[in-house]
């Protein structure tokens, strides 16, 4: 996985820099508008680059992801996408390289997230991240903005995301309570609280609920088994049904 960042910021910006797909060995210091355009993250030494990444990414393989509830699964990606991003380890293009890594890591999971609310709210996602990793002026870190954004990469919600919301010295309403009432989720899945693999199967229906199982496993990249597996449980519990028989027949979200 430490390879695959370089690799990825070299295939990004091989001929825009040149230092492309090599980490930095400067340090690095940039002052954030979110942060009232006064203070800066505190990025990794450069010394400890190659040490910082991998350290974050063993403990990132250690975590079990089973049985967890797609809350707890969010939060968890929102604190591990912030580390790795506050690591900085190019001089340029940390924040693309960070969201390429997180859109693949993520289709390896079986989760079908795209480009595109990365592209669309790039200002945001950057915005969330400052957030998320400092402390000062009289706040803490908070995983808050990265798990809204995340919640409509991986859930298909509609939260607002506003930067407005993260701008440091403000007295705008609290963003919390501001989203209970003006976000309201579109998709039908994203309420509940499912694993990371249920979520993968209903994202898969929702998007063709013609979906054969074997085309599920393939998707999600797991065995069919455990797909008729997961499915099994999911009809078990009152959350999908099969519509008109098995060959002919569609899945739906109940």
């Amino acid at each position: 996985m430490f390879t695959e960042s370089l690799s990825i910021h070299r295939r990004i910006f091989e001929g825009v820099f040149k230092f492309a797909g090599q980490l930095r060995q400067v340090e690095l210091s940039k002052k954030e508008w979110v942060l009232g355009g006064n203070a800066s993250v505190s990025y990794q030494p450069a010394i400890d680059l190659r040490e910082a990444i991998e350290y974050d990414l063993s403990r990132e393989k250690e975590f079990d992801y089973s049985n967890r509830p797609i809350t707890e699964v969010i939060k968890h990606l929102s604190q591990f996408v912030a580390d790795l991003w506050q690591i900085h380890p190019f001089r340029e293009g940390n924040t693309r390289t960070t969201a390429v890594f997180m859109i693949k890591y993520l289709h390896s999971m079986g989760i079908p997230a795209t480009n595109d609310m990365f592209k669309e709210h790039s200002w945001y996602f950057r915005n969330a991240l400052v957030r998320a990793s400092y402390k000062g002026l009289n706040i803490s870190p908070t995983t808050e903005f990265v798990e809204k954004f995340l919640r409509n990469v991986i859930l298909g919600e509609k939260n607002e995301l506003r930067n407005r919301d993260m701008l440091v010295g403000t007295s705008l309403p609290n963003p919390t309570t501001q989203s209970a009432a003006e976000d309201s989720p579109k998709s039908n899945i994203c309420t509940l609280n499912y694993t990371l693999e249920e979520l993968a199967v209903l994202r898969c229906i929702e998007t063709n609920p013609k979906i054969t199982q074997k085309e599920m496993a393939a998707t999600i990249r797991k065995s069919e088994r455990t797909v008729k597996t997961i499915t099994s449980n999911l009809v078990e519990k009152g959350i999908i049904i099969r519509r008109n028989g098995r060959r002919n027949g569609w899945w739906e979200i109940i």
